[in-house]
């Protein structure tokens, strides 16, 4: 692992007393208190499964982070995975145009791990789900081999207009962003080079994202033809609508300005732009649509044009192919 310094906020995974020493009546007694409702939610978690009033169509997605793959203990507290997982779901949500309602929880850790960061990360969970409106509906906890510790979150929400897929782009739409671009990753690689204070806020949102949630289903009733969040990174999730919709999304550099001044100080020329084109985790939505439907709080950097012959349909900077593909889970980059 690159070298890394512990944040100062909440406790490590390893201190306290150990998970080993309770039982799962006895923990989920504990976290349990730790969520709050919501009116959609009939039967609340404690009895084998939750009720939740739904709509006529409901948005469903699910995420899972590994101790070691996804965070490290160093450098997140338990609050702070616990927010991030619900974010990351609750934006794919919102992507879809979605409102979400309600989350599945499930902790699988090995019992050596502390009860004091567990309580920590239900109530980062519960914090997150909170500030969106959304309820924890339940989960599900087990043991797992030494030094494994997983967090897996299922949402639900609910559509009540349009649902926005990744295909629905067309020639002559603008390419717009809600929300950063870069920041989160600006802060991984300031947490690599143990740099915190050099940007303090990229940093936080490297731990603690920060998603439009509500911008989501407005932009679906605005006309939104093609939606998603930037989980992986512009160019990797750009050229996920670019091939799903069939066209060349050509992007501006220039629009992406305000983007790259922001942390550039911070981490340089070369990783700023590696950062705003490739970093993941940042949970802006980026969306398609017609020039005269964009709504408010989104700002065009690209458009959409019609295939060219011998060409594929992907995306462009300033007309080029680049390199900077995003983060992929199995190929590590």
């Amino acid at each position: 692992m690159p070298h890394a310094h512990r944040s100062t906020r909440g406790p490590m995974m390893t201190d306290g007393t150990p998970l080993r020493t309770l039982d799962e009546d006895d923990l989920l007694a504990r976290i349990l208190p730790l969520f709050g409702g919501s009116p959609d939610l009939v039967v609340a978690p404690g009895d084998d499964a939750a009720v939740l009033l739904t709509s006529d169509q409901t948005v469903a997605t699910t995420d899972t982070a590994v101790l070691g793959r996804d965070w490290l203990d160093a450098w997140s507290s338990g609050a702070d995975i616990g927010h991030k997982v619900i974010v990351q779901n609750l934006a794919d949500v919102a992507a879809m145009g979605g409102t979400p309602t309600g989350v599945l929880v499930t902790l699988v850790a090995d019992p050596a791990l502390s009860l004091e960061w567990v309580l920590d990360h239900a109530r980062g969970l519960g914090l997150a789900c909170a500030e969106a409106g959304v309820a924890v509906l339940g989960g599900d906890l087990s043991s797992a081999p030494a030094g494994v510790v997983m967090v897996s979150v299922t949402a639900l929400g609910r559509l009540d207009g349009p649902v926005v897929l990744r295909s629905g782009a067309t020639a002559g739409d603008v390419l717009a962003v809600c929300g950063t671009l870069g920041l989160a990753a600006a802060g991984l690689r300031l947490l690599e080079t143990g740099s915190e204070d050099r940007h303090p806020l990229a940093v936080e949102r490297q731990r603690r994202p920060v998603s439009p949630l509500t911008a989501g289903p407005l932009a679906a009733r605005a006309g939104a033809t093609a939606m998603l969040d930037v989980s992986d990174g512009l160019v990797r999730d750009g050229s996920r609508i670019a091939r799903a919709s069939g066209v060349v999304l050509e992007v501006d550099l220039g629009a992406l300005e305000p983007d790259l001044a922001e942390i550039r100080a911070a981490v340089g020329v070369s990783d700023a732009l590696e950062c705003v084109l490739a970093g993941g985790e940042e949970h802006s939505l980026l969306a398609t649509f017609a020039p005269e439907d964009l709504p408010p709080g989104w700002r065009v950097i690209g458009r959409a044009r019609p295939v060219a012959r011998g060409e594929r349909p992907g995306l462009l900077v300033d007309g080029r192919a680049v390199a900077h593909t995003g983060w992929d889970h199995f190929r590590g980059s």
